[in-house]
């Protein structure tokens, strides 16, 4: 979107060199089209400069460049005096009263709708275009000959340099938009991660919070009478074995249930999460039936895949296909949002952490062939297409039982 804008407005420079300078060769001729031909390319060139670092203020990479804006202004203001002296001092001719009212316009137009880039607030933009017009109809009377020529040319001006400056405006607003929309998808993507984690901690602090905590009493209150001799010390102690065991175990059952993933609820998460973030998902095969080890494998294979897609692709389109053949269970997943690197986890082509890159060094990856291992499974990833990553998981059954 953004090469897109930038190059929109170097046509704008492009087509005022060939619908303003070009044109005039046309109208008169001699030295006085080159030179015209001449101020016009040179204000073109102001303009796409202008127009170039207003973009990158835009998307946050440089200060607002009041400077060139005054730049911009003194040079659409030389030109028009050259243009006036032109048709004054010049051959009197109607070629040559056609080809300088043709730049005078011409550079006021586009001096305006260009200017209207490196600004915000709406009253700025209207004392802009409204200046220009103003000037247009100031410095055309000697060119039109009247106060209704000289009206005409400021009407036109304003109309011009109006249409021009809507479009700057609205083009920038469309490019805020996509940053906008480009960095709240990230910020999803980072959300979810934060609630899993505060999700975990949650539990954990449920759990051992209040184990701790009696623990912590007890030992003080042992440690008080085994000062004191008393014998009780001995049954307090026993009971804070009794209860760091219990911790210990109820710990095991939370990082269990944490660790076993659900083939069904990854995949409605999956397909939940990629379509709130934008990215079509496509989810085909059911998990019902399978054994216990094969879907919590399986679905962390699910969880896994999605988040890098969230976090490392630029994908539109997310395909997850479960299916049963020759005794295998077999995952696919599936999107177009490769990056320039290759062999990535997470489908999508960049390596980050999370993911792997063609030596097997990351650990995402090996994350989870370790777990797919626990059941004899393999996993394969790796570009298929051009701009397509697949990711394919596949777990052997035997007698409907997973293989241990």
């Amino acid at each position: 979107m953004e090469t897109y804008t930038r190059w929109s407005f170097h046509f704008f420079a492009v087509a005022e060199v060939v619908g303003i300078g070009l044109a005039t060769f046309g109208q008169v001729g001699g030295w006085i089209a080159v030179w015209l031909f001449l101020l016009v390319c040179a204000h073109a060139g102001v303009c796409a400069l202008t127009a170039s670092r207003a973009l990158d203020w835009t998307c946050g990479r440089r200060e607002q460049p009041v400077r060139m804006l005054w730049v911009l202004a003194v040079v659409t203001m030389a030109v028009t005096v050259a243009a006036i002296a032109i048709a004054e001092h010049g051959p009197d001719s109607d070629g040559v009263d056609s080809a300088t009212g043709s730049v005078f316009a011409g550079v006021l137009i586009f001096g305006a709708g260009t200017s209207t880039l490196g600004v915000r607030r709406r009253r700025r933009v209207f004392a802009l275009v409204g200046g220009y017009a103003a000037g247009a109809a100031a410095g055309g009377f000697p060119m039109g000959g009247s106060v209704q020529g000289a009206l005409i040319i400021g009407v036109v001006v304003l109309a011009g340099g109006g249409f021009l400056a809507f479009t700057s405006i609205f083009s920038v607003w469309v490019l805020e938009a996509v940053y906008e929309l480009d960095a709240g998808r990230e910020t999803r993507a980072r959300l979810a991660v934060a609630e899993e984690r505060l999700r975990f901690g949650r539990d954990l602090h449920d759990v051992i919070g209040r184990n701790l905590a009696v623990i912590a009493l007890k030992s003080e209150l042992a440690v008080q009478l085994a000062r004191r001799g008393r014998e009780e010390a001995v049954d307090q102690m026993i009971e804070v074995q009794r209860i760091a065991r219990e911790s210990q175990r109820e710990v095991r059952d939370v990082v269990r249930g944490y660790r076993e993933a659900d083939l069904d609820i990854e995949l409605a998460g999956a397909q939940g999460v990629l379509a709130a973030a934008g990215i079509r998902c496509e989810v085909t095969g059911e998990a019902a039936g399978l054994p216990a080890e094969v879907q919590s494998a399986l679905g962390w294979v699910v969880r896994e895949a999605t988040t890098n897609v969230l976090r490392h692709g630029n994908a539109e389109r997310c395909v997850v296909a479960v299916r049963v053949a020759e005794g295998r269970v077999i995952l696919t997943v599936e999107n177009d949002g490769v990056g320039g690197g290759s062999g990535s986890l997470g489908t999508s082509g960049a390596t980050d952490s999370g993911s792997e890159d063609s030596e097997g060094s990351g650990s995402g990856l090996a994350g989870l062939r370790e777990r797919l291992a626990a059941v004899d499974g393999t996993l394969e990833a790796g570009r298929v297409r051009e701009g397509v990553f697949r990711l394919v998981a596949q777990v052997p059954l035997v007698g409907g039982e997973a293989v241990a």
